[in-house]
C-alpha cells in the first residue's frame, strides 16, 4: 500500500517543479530577464517593454506548455489503465498524427484559419477516429504485438493522408508553414491560442479524472470490474472522448508533439507503487514538466532559429521507447521460463 503522506508528497513535489519551471519559461529567451522581473511583470509593475515580453509574448507559450504537457501526460496514462498495457500511449496509436491530418485538411482546403476554432474541431475529430479505431481493431485482450501493428498502420495511413493534403494545397508558401508546423512549436503562440486549447483540455481532464476509480477495478479483468458495477463499454467510450479532446486540442494550437504521453506515466509509476487511479495527477504533472523543459531547452541550445520542440521530445521518446520495449520483452521470456 501506499503511504497517505506519500500520496500528497510526490504531486506536491512534481506541482513545485512544474510551477518552477513555468517562471523559468517566463524569463528565457533572446532577452533573459531575472526572476523577480518576471514577478513584477506579471503583477503589472516594471517597464511597459517587460510587461509586454511577459505577459503578451512569453506567458502564452508557458501556459501552453504547461496544459498541453499535461493533457498528453494525463491521456497516457489513460490509455494504459485502459488497455492494461505500458506501451499504450496516443503518439503510438496515430492520434496526433490523427488529429494533425484533420487540421491540415482543414487549412489546406482553406475551409479555417489557424485562430478558427473549427481547426480544433477537425483536429479532435481526427483524433476520436484515431483511437476509436485502434479500440475497434485491436479488441479488448489486444496484445503488445497486436496494439503496435494496430497503432502502425492508423499512423501511417494519417500520415499519408496528411502528405496527401499537403499536395493538394493551393497555395506552396502555405503547405510549407505547414510543414513546419506540424514538426510541433510552441513558439509565437498568442493568448488567442490559450483560448482555442483551454476548453477542450479542461473538459479532456474533467472526464479522464472522473474515469481513476474504473482503472483500478480494471486491474482485476473486465468480468471482475463488470461484477464491481463498473460499464467497461461506457469506460472505454469516455477514455476515446477524453483522449481524442486532449489531444485534438494540443495539435491544433501546437503541432505534433509526440512521446510526452508515453514517457511522463513510466518516469511517476513507481512512486505511486503502480496503482492505475493514482497515477493519473502525478503523470499529468510530469507531462507538463517534461514540455516546459523541452520548451525552455530549444531555447537554451545554439541555434539561429528555434528548434521544433516536436523534434526534441521525439529524440528522446524514441530511444524510451525502444528501451520499454526490449525491458518488456525481456519481461515476458523471463516469465516464460519460469
Amino acid at each position: 500500500m501506499t503511504r497517505p503522506e506519500s500520496r500528497t508528497l510526490v504531486p506536491l513535489v512534481l506541482a513545485t517543479l512544474l510551477l518552477a519551471l513555468f517562471l523559468v519559461s517566463l524569463g528565457i529567451g533572446p532577452v533573459r530577464l531575472a526572476p523577480w522581473t518576471v514577478a513584477r511583470a506579471l503583477l503589472g509593475f516594471g517597464t511597459e517593454t517587460d510587461r509586454i515580453i511577459v505577459a503578451e509574448i512569453r506567458l502564452p507559450r508557458a501556459i501552453l506548455s504547461v496544459a498541453i504537457g499535461a493533457v498528453l501526460g494525463l491521456s497516457g496514462a489513460s490509455m494504459q489503465g485502459l488497455l492494461r498495457n505500458p506501451l499504450a500511449a496516443p503518439s503510438l496509436f496515430g492520434a496526433p498524427q490523427a488529429a494533425a491530418f484533420g487540421a491540415v485538411a482543414m487549412l489546406s482546403l482553406g475551409l479555417a484559419d489557424a485562430l478558427s476554432y473549427a481547426l480544433p474541431a477537425a483536429a479532435i475529430l481526427g483524433a476520436f477516429l484515431s483511437v476509436f479505431g485502434l479500440v475497434a481493431i485491436a479488441g479488448r485482450r489486444a496484445g503488445l504485438t497486436l496494439l503496435i501493428l494496430s497503432g502502425l498502420a492508423i499512423s501511417s495511413l494519417a500520415g499519408a493522408a496528411t502528405a496527401l493534403a499537403l499536395n493538394l494545397a493551393p497555395n506552396p508558401f502555405a503547405a510549407l508553414e505547414i510543414a513546419f508546423w506540424l514538426l510541433g512549436s510552441l513558439e509565437d503562440r498568442s493568448m488567442r491560442h490559450v483560448a482555442m486549447a483551454l476548453p477542450f483540455i479542461a473538459a479532456a481532464v474533467v472526464i479522464l479524472f472522473s474515469c481513476r476509480g474504473s482503472f483500478r477495478a480494471l486491474t482485476l479483468g473486465e468480468e471482475a470490474a463488470q461484477s464491481l458495477g463498473i460499464r467497461v463499454s461506457a469506460l472505454r467510450f469516455a477514455v476515446i472522448v477524453g483522449v481524442a479532446l486532449g489531444v485534438g486540442a494540443a495539435v491544433a494550437v501546437a503541432g505534433t508533439i509526440g512521446f510526452i504521453g508515453l514517457v511522463a506515466p513510466h518516469l511517476v509509476r513507481p512512486l505511486v507503487r503502480y496503482d492505475p487511479a493514482r497515477l493519473l495527477l502525478p503523470a499529468a504533472l510530469a507531462g507538463g514538466i517534461l514540455l516546459t523543459a523541452a520548451d525552455i531547452a530549444v531555447r537554451l541550445i545554439p541555434s539561429t532559429t528555434d528548434i521544433k520542440v516536436g523534434v526534441l521530445t521525439a529524440l528522446i521518446g524514441v530511444p524510451f521507447l525502444l528501451y520499454l520495449i526490449v525491458r518488456e520483452r525481456r519481461r515476458l521470456g523471463a516469465g516464460m521460463l519460469a
